[in-house]
């Protein structure tokens, strides 16, 4: 797949972009040196070896499943997070959260691993489509336009809590499980951690926008109960609507494959969601293969369908906080997720669980 620079970053890409939110390191740090917040999110990776590692052993598609994820888990990446503490430079440069991300993909693919997190997005998938009509209902229901966006903008943050990459969720997930509607009402009251929802939402009543990119997230409840409800009202308004989806799974992050399959699954017969037209939908594969997203590096097809929309919206922490939160766009620009790291509640100056909605107008 040929990868190029997302043509909404203004140019020189080099200068203006880069997908890290968070300062791991300064000019004047020792480069030998590990700093403390390097060693920090290098702890927060190593926290959730032992929920990848138990996903892996019970993949059944590969052969020795148990003895290669303890190699995943012991020797190889924890080898790897145990070298980055002791030199910074000791993989080819100090880590990040692209590159961290990007170390323990690489090596579970390494190993044979291609999906470990296959069976439970299959299950969060069946449990979502299943919810998606009354969601969509309850939704239609609110008559007032603001009511109803600020609903569509809460079902977003709702879906986005299904994160298996977060140790605490995934463990308080295998326990309790969780439910989207009762997320969807018990959500941090406003305003939030960062809350642009007033004027995103004045430029919603304007019908501000005609084509937006919207980098999506998790499987499960989050696309199919937050992203998609969303869309489906873009569309009612007429706007086009672009879903990126990745290339290749990272966690429960829902692919290009499985999201064409899920919108199927969701339309009728006249291809319609639920009474709206979808001829002004697209799904487009990001080329990307990691939970987070390095936006100077897109797939050809994203980057020729992308270039005249006038608003970019990237959702979940991993993309939409961590490494995007500050990136500037030729465009409108939405940057949505929930804060379920300690560690980026504390640098934004937020609550765990907290929401950001950081709204961005380019003045045309």
């Amino acid at each position: 797949m040929e990868m190029v620079p997302f043509p909404l970053i203004p140019k020189p890409i080099e200068v203006n972009y880069r997908a890290c939110t968070i300062p791991y390191r300064f000019p004047s740090d020792n480069p030998k040196i590990a700093t403390p917040t390097e060693i920090s999110w290098v702890n927060v990776f190593a926290n959730s070896i032992p929920s990848f590692k138990k996903r892996a052993e019970s993949d059944t598609t590969v052969p020795d499943a148990p003895a290669r994820a303890q190699k995943f888990a012991e020797r190889r990446y924890g080898g790897i997070l145990e070298d980055w503490k002791k030199d910074p430079e000791s993989h080819g440069g100090p880590p990040d959260g692209v590159s961290l991300g990007r170390a323990r993909e690489h090596l579970l693919r390494e190993l044979g691993f291609m999906d470990i997190f296959k069976k439970v997005k299959d299950e969060e998938n069946a449990k979502a489509i299943s919810l998606f009509p009354e969601v969509v209902s309850l939704s239609d229901a609110i008559e007032d336009e603001g009511e109803r966006l600020q609903n569509l903008v809460r079902g977003m943050f709702a879906g986005n809590i299904f994160d298996l990459g977060s140790a605490q969720l995934a463990e308080v997930f295998s326990r309790d499980g969780l439910s989207f509607l009762a997320t969807s009402q018990n959500l941090v009251p406003r305003p939030w951690v960062i809350d642009d929802l007033d004027s995103f939402q004045s430029n919603w009543f304007k019908n501000r926008w005609k084509k937006a990119v919207i980098f999506v997230d998790n499987s499960g409840a989050d696309i199919i109960l937050g992203i998609l409800p969303f869309a489906r009202e873009m569309l009612r308004r007429g706007m086009q609507v672009v879903l990126a989806a990745n290339d290749l799974p990272a966690i429960n992050d829902v692919t290009y494959t499985e999201l064409t399959e899920i919108l199927s699954q969701l339309k009728d017969e006249d291809g319609q969601l639920i009474g709206v037209d979808t001829s002004k939908l697209v799904i487009a594969n990001s080329g990307n293969d990691l939970a987070v997203i390095d936006l100077s590096s897109v797939s050809q097809e994203l980057a020729d369908i992308s270039s005249d929309a006038d608003l970019v919206i990237i959702e979940g922490m991993g993309r939409g906080i961590e490494t995007n939160l500050y990136a500037q766009f030729k465009c409108d620009s939405l940057k949505i997720g929930m804060v379920k790291h300690i560690e980026v509640a504390e640098f934004l100056g937020g609550r765990l669980y907290d929401c950001v909605f950081k709204y961005n107008e380019v003045q045309s």
